[in-house]
């Protein structure tokens, strides 16, 4: 498998999240500092402890997706070892995180790093149990796990834009995604009569997964190439 990743986004990002996390740690005590200790600047110490929570939250979404090692990248790089030259994947070189071209097809792989249960109900994905130390993780040592669904659609759309600028128009094929939950300690439960809105796995399960859909063909060896070429020009691996 070909690997192309952007190393000066994920190094300047990584400076990001020791910034970030280290000013909203500092912000945060001084605010509860001047709670205890000054009581007529009440109004200082709620600002305080306000920016220290945003300047925390962006320190927790940098150090989740380039802080933290291994990193994102890295962890798919991991589980898709073994995949052929035929198979491409790029790291933070396109408008979306992660994306493989290949045989299966086009695949963005979104990965979470959520811990625990996540079960997919009524449409929704939920991040369940844990007590209240994962509900302070959720809050304040971890992302949220949001609206995939929303998300999903939105990189397709902004996907398929940027390469209809690429390729010839009308010459592409469909684009679509994968939710990939990445943490060792995560269970994904879904129905049978529940259909998430798109392919959801835990890590282990992603090359079989990649495998079985090349089996259909769903992109010819020539247009995969094709892609590849398209998007690897100009890059550095």
């Amino acid at each position: 498998m070909n690997i192309f990743t952007n190393e000066a986004l994920i190094k300047r990002n990584t400076r990001i999240a020791q910034i970030a996390s280290l000013a909203g740690l500092v912000v945060l005590i001084g605010g509860m500092v001047v709670s205890f200790t000054r009581q007529e600047l009440v109004n200082v110490a709620f600002i305080a402890l306000l920016v220290g929570f945003v300047l925390s939250q962006i320190g927790i979404y940098f150090t989740n997706r380039w802080g933290r090692r291994p990193r994102p990248d890295e962890l798919l790089n991991s589980a898709l070892k073994g995949l052929d030259g035929k198979y491409s994947i790029y790291h933070y070189q396109t408008p979306v995180s992660h994306l493989l071209v290949g045989p299966a097809g086009i695949w963005i792989l979104m990965a979470r790093h959520q811990r625990g249960l996540i079960t997919f109900e009524k449409g929704r994905w939920r991040q369940r149990g844990g007590g209240p130390l994962q509900a302070y993780l959720r809050l304040f040592a971890q992302e949220g796990l949001g609206r995939p669904d929303l998300e999903m659609l939105n990189e397709i759309e902004t996907l398929q834009k940027f390469l209809n600028k690429k390729l010839p128009e009308g010459d592409l094929p469909a684009v679509q995604a994968a939710l990939i939950f990445t943490h060792p300690n995560v269970e994904v439960r879904i129905s049978e009569d529940e259909v998430p809105t798109a392919p959801t796995m835990v890590l282990a399960e992603l090359k079989d997964f990649i495998r079985k859909n090349a089996k259909n063909k769903n992109l010819s060896q020539t247009k995969a190439a094709e892609i590849q070429q398209a998007l690897s020009d100009g890059q550095a691996a």
